[in-house]
């Protein structure tokens, strides 16, 4: 494979399996807006893409082409949703985007996941873990 090989590979965005409201919002996107960039749990990548970033992927979702993280947490997700076919979601996404959004979006992506055990969906798995200090 050379480099223009793997700087073509699409990312995936990467998020957590065994998490019932992380799946219920990646499918709640995926069916209102249809992204083009596909989604996996991290859990079924490849090891050698995801072990780099196991701590990261306990608390948020991640943008990843082959083992290098391009995006996480909120900006991750509005790459997701940059990807729709749709004009007025990525219309949504480019908003978000803006400084003063994406700062707005990055806080409440903070928020939910560490309270996404509470969300509706959830199940113990949910719970972020402690960080490591």
């Amino acid at each position: 494979m050379t480099s223009r090989d793997i700087s073509q590979t699409p990312p995936v965005l990467a998020y957590d399996g065994d998490c019932g409201f992380c799946q219920a919002a990646i499918n709640r996107i995926r069916m209102i807006a249809a992204p083009t960039l596909e989604a996996v749990p991290w859990q079924f990548l490849p090891a050698e893409s995801t072990a780099p970033h196991v701590e990261r992927l306990d608390r948020e979702v991640l943008l990843l082409r082959d083992s290098t993280v391009v995006a996480g947490g909120a900006d991750a997700l509005t790459r997701f949703l940059n990807s729709s076919p749709s004009r007025a979601y990525r219309t949504v996404a480019a908003i978000i985007a803006l400084p003063a959004m994406r700062t707005c979006a990055r806080a409440v992506y903070r928020c939910v996941s560490r309270n996404r055990h509470r969300m509706p969906g959830s199940t113990a798995a949910c719970a972020v873990p402690p960080r490591n200090s």
